[in-house]
C-alpha cells in the first residue's frame, strides 16, 4: 500500500531586507542637506524622439530619479505630486509637444515654482555617439550625479536668477573639501546668451589623461594586454612609434591639474594630468517662456510675451498651448476607452488560456 506523506507546504516570505538597502537614503550625510530627486515624465501624447529625448533626460538625472518610471494615460499631475511626497522627490521635469514646438517645464514640488521652456532644437544622445570617432560610456557613469555649471546669468534681471537657483537645486550640493575626484565624471553646462535669449544645454563626460603619455602606454596599462611585437625589433620601437606623447596631452596649462589622489592605474596622485570633456547627450537649445507661481499653474511672475501679470497677447504662443492641452485632454479621454476595451480583451483572453488549461 503506498504511503502518503503530509509534507507541509514551506511558505515564502519575501524579505524587505534588500529592498530597504537599496533605498536611496534622502539627506546627505556629509553636508547634511537634502538630496534632491526628480520625476522626467510627459503630458500629452509624444512621438518617438521626443520620448527617447525623455528617457535620455532620466539617464541624465541618474542616481536621484526613477529611470523605469511608469507612466499611464490617464495618470494626472497630482498622481505623481501624491507620489512624491513619500519618496523625497523634489522636481519634475515635464516634456509636452504642441502644434508648434516641444515643450519642457521643471517644476519644485509640491508648491512651484515652474519654470516652461520652449525646446528650439535637440539632439538625442544616439545621434551624438554616432557623431563621435570614440564614443565614451563606461558602466560606471552614471552612479554618480553631474556637476552643474551656469555660464551668462550674472545678469540682474530676476527670472535669471530664479532659472539659476532652479538649476542649482535639482543637483545634489558637493563639498570641494570631501568630495572624491572618482565621483565627478560628469558635468551639465547652461550657457545663456543675452543676444539671442537661449540656453545651450550640453551634457559632457569627464575625462583624465596622463600629460606625457601615448595612446599605446596608456592602452597598455589599462588593459592589461600583452601588446603585439612581431615586426619590432626592440622594445624602444613600441614606445616611440606613431608620435609619442602626441595624442593624450592636451599642450595646454590652463587645461591640465595636479591630482590630490590616484583614480587609476595612470591617473596618479602627485602627476599632471590632461582634462577632457566629450559629450554624451542629450543636446538642447531652450528659451524660458514663462514662469509660474505655484505647481504649473499660479501667478505669471515672468512671461516672454508680456509683463503684465496674467495679460496674453493674441494668437500668443500662451494661447496656443492652452488649446494643445484641452486637446491633450481629449486624447487622454479617448486614451483611457481604448485601455478599458483591451482591459477587457486582457481578461476575455486570460478566461480563455484558463479554460484551455
Amino acid at each position: 500500500m503506498a504511503r502518503f506523506h503530509n509534507r507541509k507546504k514551506k511558505v515564502f516570505v519575501k524579505s524587505t531586507v534588500k529592498k530597504q538597502q537599496q533605498q536611496q537614503p534622502n539627506v546627505d550625510h556629509i553636508t547634511g542637506n537634502k538630496i534632491p530627486k526628480s520625476f522626467v515624465f510627459s503630458r500629452g501624447k509624444l512621438p518617438g524622439p521626443l520620448r527617447q529625448l525623455q528617457m535620455d533626460l532620466r539617464k541624465l538625472m541618474l542616481p536621484y530619479t526613477a529611470l523605469k518610471l511608469k507612466e499611464k494615460k490617464r495618470n494626472n499631475l497630482k498622481d505623481f505630486l501624491n507620489v512624491a511626497g513619500p519618496m523625497g522627490v523634489t522636481h519634475f521635469l515635464i516634456l509636452s509637444k504642441t502644434e508648434t514646438s516641444p515643450f519642457l517645464r521643471v517644476a519644485k514640488t509640491p508648491q512651484g515654482p515652474t519654470l516652461t521652456f520652449k525646446i528650439h532644437e535637440y539632439s538625442l544622445a544616439v545621434d551624438i555617439a554616432q557623431s563621435q570617432l570614440r564614443p565614451r560610456c563606461p558602466q560606471d557613469l552614471f552612479k554618480n550625479s553631474p556637476l552643474i555649471v551656469l555660464s551668462g546669468f550674472a545678469a540682474g534681471d530676476e527670472h535669471l536668477k530664479l532659472t539659476t537657483t532652479m538649476f542649482k537645486n535639482i543637483f545634489p550640493d558637493i563639498d570641494i573639501n570631501t568630495v572624491k575626484l572618482s565621483s565627478c565624471q560628469r558635468i551639465v553646462l547652461l550657457n545663456y546668451n543675452k543676444d539671442t535669449k537661449l540656453i545651450d544645454f550640453r551634457h559632457y563626460s569627464i575625462r583624465l589623461q596622463p600629460v606625457g603619455v601615448s595612446r599605446r602606454i596608456r592602452k597598455f596599462v589599462q588593459n592589461h594586454q600583452v601588446p603585439d611585437l612581431r615586426n619590432l625589433q626592440d622594445v624602444s620601437d613600441f614606445v616611440t612609434r606613431a608620435g609619442y606623447g602626441s595624442e593624450s596631452e592636451a599642450d595646454e596649462e590652463a587645461a591640465t591639474v595636479t591630482l590630490t589622489s590616484d583614480l587609476s592605474r595612470v591617473n596618479r596622485a602627485c602627476t599632471k594630468s590632461a582634462v577632457k570633456l566629450q559629450e554624451i547627450g542629450p543636446r538642447m537649445t531652450l528659451q524660458l517662456i514663462k514662469i509660474e507661481g505655484g505647481l504649473c499653474s499660479g501667478e505669471v511672475m515672468f512671461s516672454e510675451y508680456g509683463n503684465g501679470g496674467n495679460k496674453k497677447k493674441p494668437g500668443s504662443q500662451e494661447g496656443n498651448e492652452k488649446e494643445d492641452s484641452e486637446n491633450d485632454n481629449k486624447m487622454e479621454d479617448s486614451d483611457e476607452n481604448n485601455e478599458v476595451e483591451d482591459n477587457e480583451e486582457d481578461i476575455e483572453e486570460s478566461e480563455e488560456d484558463d479554460e484551455e488549461d
